[in-house]
């Protein structure tokens, strides 16, 4: 087991880790508790009750949180013509078509989220291998294929997030900073639960939401009863 550092260990004495928090009580816990020097993130995991082997029980998606996460995301698209012009205006960082691919292929991956217009998937498969894995791929499940350029843009700037269950079946998605009031964080809190609720799978039996926790970047997890997530 890892060493703890002196302030997670006294983060950790405030909190009981048999007890199921309800949502307000552990986000408060985890503003009060948060040990680091600087403005922490807020995070939320959630263990699901899926088999991510079988393509029937993925869960991913996105979702817009209404007081964004604290952090502006460096976006980037791939569009020509008057959908180019339309992605510079709603203020993404990279606009380009082939010149953008080339230099990927070259090693070059200074941004966390990339759109692109159906029309340029074709070109843009060419970098599956690089993108894929580092999940930065465009994809019509999460909005960052489509030829609504500007709304795309503009929702990721403002808050829109990506969550996808990793092999274990866990979902990890930052919903904030420590700095936020404690309404912004709840309210972001409850948009991404429920909107994990709402993307559970048919397939899927028995119980959906095994475990939700919930900490900031360098503070302990706080365990919240997933009976209690959404009003």
């Amino acid at each position: 087991m890892p060493k703890r550092g002196k302030k997670y260990l006294n983060a950790l004495e405030k909190i009981d880790r048999t007890t199921l928090y309800e949502p307000r009580e552990a986000l408060r816990l985890v503003k009060e508790i948060a040990p680091a020097n600087f403005n922490e993130t807020v995070e939320v995991a959630v263990r699901l009750g899926i088999d991510p082997r079988h393509a029937d029980q993925q869960v991913r998606g996105a979702v817009v949180l209404p007081h964004g996460t604290g952090k502006t995301r460096k976006v980037l698209v791939f569009a020509k013509g008057d959908k180019a012009r339309e992605a510079e205006e709603a203020g993404a960082d990279y606009v380009g078509a082939e010149e953008l691919i080339e230099k990927i292929q070259g090693g070059w991956l200074d941004f966390e989220v990339a759109v692109a217009t159906p029309d340029m998937m074709s070109m843009v498969g060419r970098l599956g291998r690089i993108l894929g894995p580092r999940g930065l791929m465009p994809n019509p499940k999460t909005g960052t294929v489509t030829f609504d350029i500007a709304r795309a843009v503009k929702e990721i700037k403002s808050g829109k997030i990506e969550y996808r269950a990793d092999k274990t079946g866990i979902v990890h998605a930052p919903i904030g900073k420590v700095s936020f009031p404690l309404e912004h964080l709840l309210e972001n809190f409850t948009t991404l639960m429920e909107a994990i609720i709402k993307a559970r799978p048919a397939a899927t039996r028995g119980q959906y939401l095994k475990s939700v926790t919930v900490s900031s970047t360098m503070g302990p997890g706080i365990k919240i009863n997933p009976q209690k997530v959404v009003a």
